[in-house]
């Protein structure tokens, strides 16, 4: 069976019913298609052509969070009676990113060409994941899919908060480390030369210190570009090792739950994600055997991508899902316990909503409480840098003194 051409934006020129020319914008297949789509409007199109893309890259990059946002919206609208079809043209039309309302013109012709919603979905994987498909999959099948695309949608922008709080935890640490190599690296090819110079008429031996230091600067100043270089291709190969080999990755999910703090943080994190995503699985009517698969994914650790395919395993031979989780040692007894009493009491998915609520607050206080134990710790690194290298600089200075008597 051939595959349908895919929708894109064609700009044209034309003239309407009363002679005036006309211009515009609209999405299609090929021109032909558009002149006969143009016609039925009353416009005679003179030029059709494919809308070039704009100079560097086009439009701005879809992030998650602009998913979250159409998710919202799409929900809204059908939840106010709007059919599926012209709520893709409101949500597109009120959209700032070009790239979203390419996308989202994109989904609507196929849905409007007879596309179920879920299969338009999965033709856009890297947007729309299978969790998110399988999800208005069982919404179409079951005919609530605004209420299933609300859900969807809570869980989305409840997923995005949580990693909003992880970064703001990384970023501030990171992005004053970095400034404080750069203070660091200008004070020794820059500043530490000069007192150098200074240093070559005294006719005394310089203090130890201030030699190591002068040592230093001297390496920097003929080797600043291969260290910065090496420096951003270790970075930017561990991180691809990371990705690619499935051993790496694990070595660092396994160490970050050791750091102090930020382990702890991650622990919560894991716990809230799967909490969350079961929660909504399990709420849409999702098996729990295939919600786990789902689950397994967006844990955000191979360590837990693992406990939690074991556990569905557990699950697939007739142990409570309780069972298998106190069986892998690896999720908090609250969760486990919650998960229980969901379990015994047929509302499995709201305890488990509750206990995401929980784990979310906490990963957002660990967060605040991150923030104001490493202002004063980072506050008396970047002291003993700075400080340090004036201390070289001024010793031999301190002892002039003893060079003139």
């Amino acid at each position: 069976m051939a595959k349908a051409a895919a929708a894109v934006a064609y700009i044209y020129k034309g003239v309407d019913a009363k002679g005036n020319k006309v211009n515009g914008e609209i999405t299609g297949t090929n021109p032909a298609l558009i002149k006969a789509q143009l016609r039925r409007q009353g416009i005679i199109a003179n030029r059709v052509q494919k809308k070039p893309k704009p100079l560097f890259g086009g439009g701005k990059k879809i992030k998650p969070g602009d998913i979250a946002l159409f998710t919202r919206q799409l929900a809204t609208m059908m939840r106010a009676g709007v059919p599926l079809v012209q709520s893709f043209e409101i949500v597109a039309d009120g959209s700032d990113n070009q790239s979203v309302k390419e996308l989202i013109l994109k989904i609507k012709e196929e849905v409007a060409s007879g596309t179920a919603f879920a299969d338009a979905l999965r033709k856009h994987p890297l947007y729309f994941d299978d969790l998110f498909c399988n999800l208005v999959a069982s919404g179409e099948q079951s005919g609530a899919l605004e209420t299933m695309l609300d859900r969807i949608a809570t869980y989305k922008e409840k997923t995005e908060s949580l990693k909003k709080k992880i970064k703001k935890a990384m970023t501030y640490p990171v992005m004053v480390i970095i400034v404080a190599v750069i203070v660091t690296a200008i004070l020794l090819i820059k500043v530490v030369p000069q007192f150098a110079s200074t240093f070559a008429g005294f006719g005394a031996d310089l203090p130890a210190f201030t030699l190591f230091v002068l040592g230093i600067s001297e390496w920097m100043q003929e080797y600043w570009l291969i260290a910065f270089v090496s420096l951003l291709v270790g970075v930017g190969g561990t991180l691809e090792v990371k990705k690619r080999n499935k051993a790496v990755s694990e070595f660092f999910d396994r160490m970050i739950l050791k750091i102090p703090v930020l382990g702890l943080i991650t622990y919560n994190s894991i716990a809230a994600r799967f909490s969350r995503t079961l929660a909504t699985t399990f709420a849409a009517g999702v098996p729990l055997i295939d919600a786990l698969k789902s689950v397994a994914g967006a844990t955000g650790n191979v360590v837990y991508e693992q406990a939690t395919l074991k556990i569905r395993d557990s699950v697939a031979t007739g142990i409570p899902l309780n069972a298998a989780m106190n069986q892998s040692g690896l999720y908090p007894n609250m969760l486990v316990q919650m998960a229980a009493i969901g379990e015994e009491s047929g509302a499995l998915d709201e305890m488990l909503g509750k206990a995401a609520d929980f784990y979310e607050e906490a990963v957002d206080n660990l967060v605040d409480n991150l923030t104001t134990m490493l202002e004063p710790m980072i506050m008396a690194i970047l002291g003993v840098l700075v400080g340090g290298l004036l201390v070289a600089m001024y010793l031999p200075i301190f002892n002039l003194g003893n060079v003139i008597t």
